[in-house]
């Protein structure tokens, strides 16, 4: 295969790949699709490997049990089986919280469990009551009893989350609030005796607005943390399973990472950047919905990308020096290439007007999983070429 033109701009490519399942090396089976690429004249310097953090998960073997959850959440908040747990600004998705619910559930079984959802859309845009409907109620804190009659279903997946979530919790014996209100501080008129922030972004200013009044408080990220089945996001960026299993997202990651950056360079003599990503940071112009439910794009990279990718703005500099100082194309295209030979050395100006800063495993993260897609195209890993430059 002969060789990317010169002419090819920033490129991302997904590389297919077997069935990955545990105890397999996923550094292992990553090279070989590398070396595949390397071997038809594909892999170049500064190339960047991005690896969905599925696959390492599956293949690290991390999952936990929601009995092994639910004995160490009623251990971090040292409640009773007979107690009550208030759940703050959880996000509407069975794939993601349906079962950590159920674990929280299980913790106080005999007891109660409070969960106060915001509204009218999770932090993440689902919506799962009609904002129609609130702005005629107008109220700050909206009951089970206020929904009386009403039958709200998520836009998409058309799934009623008060009911679904109520249900969970009834199921393992537990008896089950849920209340809407968006200040975090609610909860505790319910007087529980523990709280879990189970909000992703927001989920630090959530607990610190919550520990001014109420100690007893953590976050989903505080839980199966330690052991040899644990993640450095605890339960956030877990997914559900087959059977009582919840699949963490993945330890280690820089290790797994560094591992694979060395042996590319060692036995292909490429340098290559890699991340480890989850969901795409980007919203959904038609259901609304900001899909990262991951605590991060990113949850792993090598040091080379922990920088912001910066721009020039082509249409600006062509305006300013063709229109204006009567340049030729060729002296516009040398101080284009000048500028952008400064990078980020250079200050913000407006020739880079436009060009917003980003962080590049946000955008690599991004990139990737839309390549990859969240129905899973069979290409668990991407390789995007000409980003870096």
């Amino acid at each position: 295969m002969s060789e990317i033109p010169e002419y090819v701009g920033p490129m991302a490519m997904g590389l297919k790949m077997g069935v990955i399942v545990p105890g397999m090396d996923i550094v292992d089976e990553v090279f070989k699709s590398i070396e595949r690429c390397s071997d038809n004249g594909l892999l170049y310097d500064g190339d960047v490997i991005c690896i969905t953090e599925s696959v390492v998960a599956r293949a690290q073997d991390n999952y936990v049990t929601i009995d092994e959850a639910s004995e160490e959440i009623r251990e971090k908040l040292d409640v009773e089986k007979d107690e009550t747990l208030g759940v703050v600004f959880p996000i509407t998705s069975r794939n993601r919280f349906s079962m950590i619910l159920q674990a929280i559930a299980e913790s106080v079984s005999e007891g109660k469990v409070i969960v106060q959802m915001s509204f009218p859309c999770d932090e993440v845009g689902n919506q799962f009551i009609s904002p129609e409907f609130v702005e005629e109620l107008d109220k700050d804190v909206i009951t089970m009893d206020d929904l009386k009659g009403e039958d709200f279903t998520h836009p998409i997946t058309e799934v009623n989350y008060i009911k679904f979530y109520k249900n969970i919790i009834e199921e393992v014996g537990a008896e089950a609030e849920i209340v809407l209100c968006n200040d975090p501080l609610h909860i505790l008129m319910h007087d529980p005796d523990g709280v879990i922030a189970a909000d992703i972004h927001t989920r630090k200013k959530t607990k610190e607005k919550i520990t001014e009044r109420f100690k007893n408080c953590i976050t989903l990220d505080e839980v199966c943390i330690e052991g040899e089945t644990r993640s450095e996001w605890g339960l956030l960026g877990s997914n559900m399973s087959s059977g009582d299993r919840l699949k963490l997202a993945p330890k280690d990651g820089y290790n797994v990472l560094k591992e694979l950056q060395d042996r590319v360079r060692e036995e292909l003599e490429v340098q290559i950047e890699a991340i480890i990503y989850g969901d795409g940071a980007y919203k959904d112009p038609t259901s609304g919905i900001y899909e990262l439910a991951d605590p991060s794009v990113t949850i792993a990279s090598t040091d080379g990308l922990n920088c912001f990718r910066r721009g020039v703005k082509y249409k600006y500099i062509a305006d300013q020096h063709y229109h204006n100082e009567g340049m030729d194309v060729d002296e516009i295209e040398e101080i284009i290439q000048e500028k952008k030979e400064e990078g980020n050395k250079s200050e913000d100006c407006m020739e880079k007007e436009g060009t917003t800063p980003r962080q590049m495993e946000d955008l690599l993260g991004s990139l990737a999983d839309l390549v990859s897609g969240s129905a899973d195209a069979g290409t668990p890993v991407v390789l995007v070429k000409n980003f870096l430059d």
